[in-house]
């Protein structure tokens, strides 16, 4: 960490595309690191009024493939198959989880079938799998919401503290496209601001490989 140091000022906020670098240059892991983003929002997440939450389709993709999961029936379990979903079922699939086999690392469902899911609930929920409309993972939109999934749709949400943590992609992405996917998740945030927030929205912004050191971002060049 010391000789990432050298590299750049610790103390100094920097444009997207300077973090984007800087970040790029320091991952030295022996393996791929993944680039996560930070920003601390100036929100009251006690109030229901104030939660960030969204999805947003990262340009350069998350450099990771997702198996996509989807509980559907009739002509949108016929959908899922020819959009590309790794796997489709019913009842079948509840009845997978419940026995503890989840094979996938996102589930999609029609909202039609969300009542099938009640049994599998207190499983998927801790895991962060349980289908949401607000994730847009609860859809009659099959095709649409697979196909964006395939091409990078994240979803990110403001934690108990006003924080956003989410991913932006791998180390050997180049740093263009680090920074691409980067201001995409930022301009979002920007985008659902709530009203109600008062005061500085962005507190602090900054990026960060899994080993490497956090470099921060100039919120006012955003």
């Amino acid at each position: 960490m010391e000789a990432a140091n050298k590299t750049f000022d610790a103390s100094k906020a920097y444009t997207v595309a300077e973090a984007a670098k800087i970040v790029k240059e320091n991952a030295k892991a022996k393996f791929d690191e993944t680039i996560e983003l930070h920003v601390a929002l100036g929100i009251d997440t006690k109030k229901a009024d104030q939660q960030v939450r969204s999805t947003v389709v990262l340009p350069a993709g998350t450099g990771k493939t997702k198996k996509i999961a989807v509980i559907a029936k009739g002509e949108k379990a016929k959908e899922a198959q020819e959009a590309g979903a790794d796997l489709v079922g019913g009842d079948d699939i509840v009845e997978a989880i419940v026995a503890g086999k989840m094979d996938f690392d996102v589930l999609l469902a029609t909202p039609d079938t969300m009542k099938d899911l009640a049994k599998a609930a207190k499983i998927l929920g801790p895991r962060g799998l349980m289908p949401n409309p607000k994730s847009g993972t609860v859809t009659f939109e099959i095709a649409k919401a697979i196909k964006e999934l395939k091409a990078g749709r994240i979803e990110f949400k403001a934690d108990a503290y006003g924080i956003v943590h989410t991913i932006l992609g791998k180390a050997s992405f180049t740093s263009d496209k680090i920074a691409e996917n980067a201001k995409a998740v930022l301009d979002t945030i920007l985008r659902i601001k709530p009203a109600t927030a008062k005061g500085q929205y962005m507190k602090s912004v900054s990026i960060s490989s899994t080993m490497g050191p956090g470099v921060k971002i100039d919120s006012g060049k955003i």
